[in-house]
């Protein structure tokens, strides 16, 4: 690592005026950032860390019925206190990585960061979710824009995300075994007014949501409207781990279970 300066504010106000010194960073639960600095990828000059604002933290039900997430609030939290409200994103957060990772990551620094092989973004996008930071909201159809890539400007942060809950959801993961990141995962939330599915994991251009799978489930909601669709594999990552194309056949895969598990 090179050396660096460490800001701890207390409040959203404070985090916002550190972040506009030059090179200045946030730190939330650090789980990518902490071993890029490692590996000297990163320099930055000032960290600012967003875990000492207690407004930032905690799950609760707001009056419109969304489950609301603070942006430091770690995966272990959302496991714990989101299970009653919406259980599959409870689930979601609980196989993250493992508990050392569970008890320091956040879904705001998960969200921010916008890995193509993240969980939490697809718990985001087929929730239709609205991502809140200290100067706007944004939906999370816009919010999401491609590999490591999201709506977010400089210095701006997220504080809280809000979740319509859906009438029924499941997260499928296909877990890479080494890593603990899904090597393909779909999320499914069917709502009052349509199904949305979105897959993390797969494509070169990150998260995104299958919506051919949509229409079809929207039709008739069972996995056999799905088992004859095949998702697109062209941009799909090709790796050590699996190529394109068979990446393409677990989004299918994943989806039918998602659609059956749900019942």
């Amino acid at each position: 690592m090179y050396n660096f300066d460490v800001e701890m504010p207390t409040t959203i106000a404070d985090a916002v005026a550190a972040l506009g010194r030059e090179e200045a960073q946030p730190l939330s639960g650090g789980q990518t950032l902490i071993p890029t600095l490692k590996a000297r990828l990163a320099a930055p000059s000032v960290l600012v860390s967003l875990h000492g604002i207690p407004e930032m933290k905690g799950v609760c039900k707001n009056d419109a019925g969304q489950v609301c997430i603070g942006g430091a609030t770690t995966h272990a939290t959302v496991a714990a206190d989101a299970a009653a409200d919406y259980p599959a994103l409870a689930s979601l957060a609980a196989r993250i990585g493992d508990p050392a990772v569970r008890n320091r990551g956040t879904i705001g620094g998960s969200i921010a960061n916008n890995d193509p092989s993240a969980c939490y973004p697809a718990g985001v996008l087929a929730s239709g979710a609205t991502i809140v930071t200290n100067s706007r909201e944004i939906a999370a159809d816009d919010y999401f824009q491609g590999m490591f890539d999201t709506a977010l400007e400089e210095g701006e942060i997220v504080t809280e995300v809000k979740f319509p809950v859906p009438e029924a959801a499941h997260y499928e993961k296909h877990l890479q075994p080494a890593s603990r990141f899904p090597l393909v995962a779909v999320f499914v939330a069917k709502f009052a007014d349509g199904v949305r599915v979105a897959v993390t994991g797969a494509s070169e251009n990150g998260v995104f949501r299958w919506t051919e799978a949509e229409e079809a489930l929207s039709a008739n909601f069972s996995a056999d409207a799905v088992a004859g669709l095949k998702a697109d594999g062209s941009e799909m990552i090709s790796d050590l781990h699996g190529s394109g194309t068979y990446r393409a056949h677990l989004v299918g895969v994943m989806t039918k279970r998602a659609v059956a598990a749900m019942g």
